[in-house]
C-alpha cells in the first residue's frame, strides 16, 4: 500500500528530502516507518496546554511501540480566560480558522501518514479536528484533560466563580479579601477549566464522534490515566493507518447527529453549535441549526455541570464518564452505536462494559433532568436564520421572558452600565456589532453574564447577543443572533426601550414591533465604521461567513 510520505522519502528525486530528515537525526529504519506528524498545542501561556509537552510524548511513546515514526509539531492557540473583556477576545474564534490552516499546511507538506491532535481548550480542539478532516488523513484526538476544581471552604469552583466573583464584588456582596482568596484558588492547576465549558463540552464530543479514545473528554489531566490514555492514542493511529481509516469515514450525518445528541444529554457549551456546524462542513455533511431543534426535542438532558449545576468534570469522570452518558442514550436508541471509532470498534463494542455509577451525576433515562436538551435554537424577527441558548443554565423563571431592550454597540458599553447599576429587573441586555463580521471575531460575552450572575440578577435580566457565549456562561443568554448586525440582520434596528419577547419553550424570540415600523428601521440602517481596519483580522472580517454556517471562512 502506498503511503503519503511517499512522496517525501520514495525513489532518487526524493533523495534531497531524506537528507533533512537525516539532518533531524532520524535513522533510515525511522523513515521506512509510516511518519505520523504529532500536532501538539503546547504552551506556557494557556494554563490547559502547560502539559502537553508530556502529552505529546506519551502520543509519541505510544507511536513508537507501535511501530511508527513521530514528529512533533506545533500549534498556536489563545486562552479564552486570558482574552477574555478586551481586544484579545477577537482573535479567539477566529483563531479557529488559522489552526485548521496549518493542520492542512504541516500534513501536506510533509508528507505525513497520519496524525494525532494533541489540543485541550476551545478553539484549538475543533480548530485541529477540521484540519485533520480537510486533509482526511488517517487521525485521531488526544486532548490533555480537565483541570481538578477549586475549593472555598469546602465548595468546589471554577473559572466561573472567578468571573462571577468580579460582579459580587462591584455589588457588595463581597468584599477584597474574599475576591483575592477566590482568585488565588479557583484554578488549582493545569488542564481545561474544570466545568462543562467549551473546551471540555469539545473533548467531550470529540469522543462521542468517534475520533477520541474512551476517556478523552474526562479524565483529569493530572491524572496517571491520561498519559496512559495518550500512549493508547498513539498505537491507535498505527491501526487507522494500516487499516486507511480516515476522518471522513468515522464523521459522518449519523456521528454528527450522536455528538448533537451527547450535546444535549451533558448541557454542553452554546458554542458546540458554531464548532460542530463548522467540522460539519469539513465533514462534507450539511446540517443546519433546524437539525439541532429536532434532536433537541427527543434528547433528554442527564447532566448539571457548571456552571448550570454545581457538579465539575471530575465527578463526570468517577461517575463513568462520556461512555456511560451514551449507555444511558443507548437504552432509548437516541445514538446510533453501530459507527466505527478510533479504537478499531463499534460504539456498541465500546459501550458492552460502560456502566452509570452515580446516578445525581447522570440521570437514568427515565428521570432525566428535563426532557429536552440542554441547548435551544430560537427564531423570530430579531433572529431569522436563528440563535443559541443553552437552555440547560437557564433558570426555569427566565425559560419565558419580556422586558424593555437596553441597547450597546459593544461589550464595553454594556459592561459599564451593569458596573454602574443602570440594568434593572426585567431588561433584556442588547449587545450587538459583536457578531464573526461586526466584532469582528465573535467575542465571547463571559464579562456581562457573569456581572449580573454576581449580582443575582441571572433570573432576572436577559441577554441578547449577535457575538457568543462562554461555556461559564448562566442565565438567559442567548447569542449567535443571525444574520448580525453588521450584515443587517434585525438585531441592529432594535431601539432603547423596545419591548422583546422571549420564549424558550417554544424556540421563539421576536421585538414586539409591526412589520411596517420594522420595514422602515431596516430601510434605514446605516452600516458603521469598520472596528479593524488593518492586520488579518480585517480580512477575516471580509471573508467569515454568518454564525448560522458555523462561522466558517468563505
Amino acid at each position: 500500500m502506498s503511503r503519503a510520505s511517499d512522496r517525501v522519502l520514495k525513489g532518487d528525486a526524493c533523495a534531497p528530502q531524506r537528507s533533512l530528515f537525516y539532518a533531524l537525526g532520524l535513522t533510515e529504519e525511522e523513515l521506512n516507518r509510516p511518519l505520523i506528524g504529532v500536532v501538539s498545542a503546547y504552551s506556557e501561556i494557556v494554563p490547559g496546554h502547560l502539559h502537553l509537552d508530556k502529552i505529546s510524548e506519551a502520543v509519541k511513546a505510544g507511536i513508537r511501540m507501535a511501530g511508527g515514526t513521530p514528529i512533533m509539531v506545533p500549534s498556536i492557540g489563545v486562552c479564552d480566560g486570558i482574552a477574555m473583556g478586551h481586544i484579545g477576545m477577537k482573535y479567539s474564534l477566529a483563531s479557529r480558522e488559522l489552526i485548521a490552516d496549518s493542520v492542512e499546511t504541516m500534513a501536506n507538506a510533509h508528507g505525513f501518514d497520519g496524525l494525532v491532535l494533541v489540543p485541550n481548550c476551545d478553539k484549538i480542539v475543533p480548530g485541529m479536528l477540521m484540519g485533520a478532516l480537510r486533509v482526511n488523513l488517517p487521525a485521531v484526538v488526544m486532548s490533555g484533560g480537565a483541570m481538578l476544581p477549586g475549593n472555598d471552604k469546602g465548595k468546589d469552583m471554577s473559572l466561573s466563580t472567578m468571573f462571577e466573583a468580579v460582579g459580587a464584588k462591584k455589588a457588595g456582596l463581597i468584599d477584597q479579601e474574599e475576591l483575592t482568596y477566590i482568585e488565588q484558588n479557583a484554578c488549582p492547576g493545569c488542564g481545561s477549566c474544570s466545568g462543562m465549558f467549551t473546551a471540555n463540552s469539545m473533548n467531550c464530543l470529540c469522543e462521542v464522534l468517534g475520533i477520541a479514545l474512551p476517556g478523552n473528554g474526562t479524565i483529569p489531566a493530572v491524572y496517571s490515566a491520561r498519559m496512559q490514555l495518550a500512549k493508547k492514542a498513539g498505537m491507535a493511529i498505527m491501526d487507522m493507518v494500516e487499516k486507511d481509516i480516515k476522518p471522513r469515514d468515522i464523521i459522518n450525518e449519523q456521528a454528527l447527529r450522536n455528538g448533537l445528541a451527547c450535546d444535549m444529554a451533558l448541557g454542553c457549551s452554546s458554542n458546540t453549535v458554531l464548532h460542530l456546524l463548522a467540522i460539519a462542513k469539513e465533514a462534507h455533511v450539511d446540517i443546519d441549526l433546524d437539525i439541532i431543534n429536532e434532536v433537541s426535542q427527543k434528547t433528554p438532558n442527564l447532566c448539571k455541570l457548571a456552571p448550570a449545576g454545581p457538579d465539575h468534570i471530575v465527578d463526570l469522570y468517577r461517575a463513568g464518564g462520556v461512555q456511560a452518558v451514551m449507555k444511558e442514550l443507548q437504552k432509548k436508541q437516541l445514538i446510533d452505536d453501530s459507527l466505527m471509532t478510533v479504537t478499531g470498534k463499534t460504539i456498541k463494542e465500546n459501550l458492552a462494559k460502560a456502566v452509570n455509577l452515580d446516578h445525581k451525576i447522570i440521570k437514568d433515562i427515565d428521570t432525566p433532568n428535563s426532557p429536552t436538551g440542554g441547548i435551544a435554537v430560537l427564531f423570530g424577527n430579531i433572529a431569522p436564520k436563528g440563535c443559541v441558548v443553552k437552555r440547560s443554565a437557564v433558570d426555569p423563571s427566565m425559560l419565558v421572558h419580556t422586558g424593555r431592550a437596553r441597547v450597546f454597540d459593544s461589550e464595553e458599553d454594556a459592561i459599564d452600565a451593569i458596573y454602574q447599576g443602570k440594568i434593572v429587573k426585567g431588561d433584556v441586555v442588547v449587545i450587538r456589532y459583536e457578531g464573526p463580521k461586526g466584532g469582528p471575531g465573535m467575542r465571547e460575552m463571559l464579562n456581562p453574564t457573569s456581572a449580573l450572575a454576581g449580582m443575582k440578577l441571572d433570573k432576572e435580566v436577559a441577554l441578547i447577543t449577535d457575538g457568543r457565549f462562554s461555556g461559564a456562561t448562566r442565565g438567559a443568554a442567548i447569542g449567535h443572533v443571525s444574520p448580525e448586525a453588521a450584515a443587517h440582520g434585525p438585531i441592529a434596528i432594535i431601539q432603547e426601550g423596545d419591548t422583546i419577547s422571549i420564549d424558550i419553550n417554544a424556540g421563539k424570540i421576536n421585538l414586539m414591533i409591526d412589520e411596517a415600523e420594522m420595514q422602515k428601521r431596516m430601510d434605514a440602517w446605516v452600516k458603521p465604521e469598520a472596528k479593524i481596519k488593518e492586520g488579518w483580522l480585517y480580512r477575516y472580517a471580509h471573508l467569515v461567513t454568518s454564525a448560522d454556517e458555523g462561522a466558517v471562512l468563505k
